[in-house]
């Protein structure tokens, strides 16, 4: 299967320009889709325009990275309503070496013919001076042309910067440095920057051909755009936030459990367009899974199926058996052993917001027994009373770690500390946690 026909079957293609597929089914062709570098960590927005470069390798061709060191000093106004804020060159070089090693999760960099390749524009960018650049760029591309784009037009009745209006013509150098000096022939994104990809492609024509006019009729071009559709929920609101913000792919800002949370709760009416966008399952094994989850939709069975794809290739096997174990201690599922696995940030993400009672280290020890840890020590909070506590354990209705206890006569050295510090009371079917200091 060609990388087009990967696409169009996966409702990944939304426009392209002319000579596009003729070109990749010519020979082995090299693009790239660019990455702002405004943050450490990509987020799953994200992950759509990696999952191109993905099935672009897969089916042979060459894909490069371009962080935007240098674009991400100015911004994008594509989609917009505001002028971002500057950052500076040290916190987009820590940003752009967390994206590098993101990516190397998703594409083979290496020796093989078609290995991914990462590139800075800033490597470019920074040697050039105001006056060469209105010399190599600005002289191609009109003030008409410009403002025909979107990205402009939708932000001239709110203003716009001459710093962000020039933005298309950074990345439209961009493509022209990379056309001339590794032989790229494809810029591909998200359809909303067509207009910035085209210009690109037009700039390399204009240059080429050493015409700074806007052409009229039928233009050849050797350059090429591919967009994919911006992944939306069957609402038409935007696919990727959760109620904290964005999803992202560094564990220390969304936690593996987080993570994998938030492709389990996916609605199934958006999980057709999900499991074709975000995983590598083949046509066959999804129209199977499909089939599955019809018949029982409370199993959940393709939210899991791309829970599990997406988690394991951003986190690892281990972190994301760790995200199910996680999952089952929030549906009573979990035994101890489950619990004692759980390292200390997914322990308190699972239990954010339960009921919480610090003791110290001391009155722990010093506690009488299990009636003490429900009532005495942890000052009534979890029991007003021993009585209290003492009927509740008779009643069944207590467990401490998901255990069940019924003895009242069980010393604290029983007791299991979770992390060393952590006790998890059961109350009937609400929980407790007691942290001991």
């Amino acid at each position: 299967m060609s990388f087009i026909e990967e696409l169009q079957w996966r409702g990944m293609l939304h426009q392209t320009m002319p000579g596009t597929e003729e070109q990749l089914e010519k020979e082995m062709t090299s693009a790239y889709i660019g990455f702002d570098p405004t943050a450490k960590s990509l987020h799953i927005g994200n992950l759509a325009t990696i999952m191109l470069l993905v099935h672009f390798q897969r089916a042979g061709h060459k894909p490069y990275a371009l962080v935007g060191g240098a674009t991400g000093m100015v911004g994008d106004p594509s989609g917009k309503s505001a002028e971002r804020q500057f950052l500076d060159e040290t916190v987009l070089r820590e940003n752009q070496e967390g994206i590098r090693l993101q990516l190397e999760k998703f594409l083979e960099f290496g020796d093989k013919p078609n290995a991914a390749v990462m590139v800075n524009n800033y490597d470019w960018f920074k040697e050039m001076g105001f006056l060469q650049f209105l010399r190599e760029v600005g002289k191609y591309l009109t003030v008409n042309y410009m403002s025909s784009k979107d990205s402009v037009k939708n932000r001239i009745t709110t203003g716009i910067s001459y710093t962000e209006f020039t933005y298309q013509l950074l990345q439209g150098y961009d493509f022209y440095h990379l056309y001339k000096n590794h032989g790229i022939r494809l810029q591909m994104g998200g359809s909303d920057q067509w207009g910035n990809i085209t210009t690109g492609t037009e700039l390399i024509r204009r240059k080429e051909n050493n015409d700074g006019s806007d052409s009229e009729g039928e233009v050849e071009y050797s350059a090429y755009a591919l967009t994919t559709p911006l992944v939306t929920k069957a609402d038409g609101t935007k696919f990727g936030k959760s109620e904290g913000g964005n999803v992202w792919l560094d564990p220390e800002m969304t936690s593996p459990y987080e993570f994998y949370q938030f492709w389990i709760n996916q609605a199934d009416e958006d999980c057709k367009r999900l499991i074709r966008v975000f995983t590598l399952l083949s046509k066959d094994e999804i129209e199977a899974l499909e089939t599955e989850h019809a018949a029982a939709p409370h199993l959940r069975i393709v939210q899991k199926a791309i829970a599990k794809d997406v988690t394991t290739r951003v986190h690892g096997a281990e972190q994301y058996d760790l995200a199910v174990k996680a999952s089952e201690v929030l549906y009573g599922k979990a035994t101890l052993e489950t619990l004692q696995s759980l390292d200390e940030v997914t322990f308190k993400k699972i239990f954010d917001g339960v009921p919480q009672t610090t003791i110290s280290k001391a009155d722990f020890n010093a506690a009488g027994g299990i009636l003490d840890i429900l009532s005495v020590s942890t000052n009534n909070e979890i029991y007003a009373s021993k009585g209290e506590a003492r009927r509740a354990l008779q009643g069944n209705a207590i467990s401490i770690n998901k255990v069940k206890i019924s003895d009242e006569k069980i010393p604290v050295s029983d007791i299991t500390l979770l992390n060393g510090k952590f006790i998890l009371v059961g109350k009937g079917k609400k929980n407790h946690i007691v942290e001991v200091i």
